[in-house]
C-alpha cells in the first residue's frame, strides 16, 4: 500500500478529509502495521466532486466486486456508510461517519495537521480521539490495538 500517493492526490485536489484508523496511528508514531487507508470525508457536494475526481485518477473501484470494476459515484459519496475501495495505490476505506455517528465536521476539532513526507500536510485525528474511537467500536482488532496506542500516547506526553 502506498498511502502517501493517495493522500497526495487528495491534497492536490483539495479534498476535505480526516485520516483515521491504522495510518492515523502510524502517523502518530505508533509501531503498528495496517493494510488500508481509512478516511472520513466531508460529504458536501463540492467536496464530493473533488473527491470523485481524485478517485477516478486513482482508478478506484469497490473491492467486494473485484474483478468486476464497479466505480463509486458522487451519490455514493453522500452516504454515511463505508466504501471499501481498491485504488492503483492500494486499499482505501472511505467512511461517511465513524462509530457514534461522527462525521467529518465532528472530527475536525479533534484533529490536527501533520507533515507526511516532503511538502504534504494532511488532517489526522488526534491520538486521544483515535483511542476513544477504538474504545467505542469495541471490535476485537480495535481492542487489541488499544494498549499500543495508550503506550505511545503516554510516552509522547511523558
Amino acid at each position: 500500500m502506498d498511502f502517501r500517493t493517495i493522500l497526495a492526490e487528495l491534497a492536490r485536489r483539495e479534498v476535505d478529509f480526516v485520516v483515521v484508523g491504522g495510518v492515523c496511528a502510524v502517523l502518530h508514531g505508533v509501531p503498528t502495521s495496517t493494510f488500508d487507508l481509512d478516511l472520513v470525508h466531508a460529504r458536501d457536494a463540492e467536496n464530493r466532486r473533488r473527491l470523485i475526481e481524485a478517485l477516478r485518477f486513482l482508478e478506484a473501484c469497490y473491492r467486494e466486486h473485484l474483478p468486476k470494476r464497479l466505480e463509486p459515484t458522487e451519490e455514493d459519496l453522500a452516504s454515511g456508510g463505508h466504501m471499501l475501495l481498491m485504488t492503483s495505490a492500494g486499499p482505501l476505506d472511505l467512511l461517511g461517519t465513524v462509530s457514534g455517528g461522527g462525521e467529518y465536521a465532528d472530527l475536525v476539532p479533534e484533529s490536527g495537521w501533520l507533515e507526511v513526507g516532503d511538502a504534504l500536510r494532511v488532517r489526522v485525528l488526534d491520538l486521544e480521539a483515535l483511542i476513544a474511537l477504538k474504545e467505542e467500536t469495541g471490535r476485537e482488532k480495535d481492542r487489541a490495538q488499544l494498549p499500543l496506542l495508550r503506550q505511545t500516547l503516554e510516552e509522547r506526553d511523558g
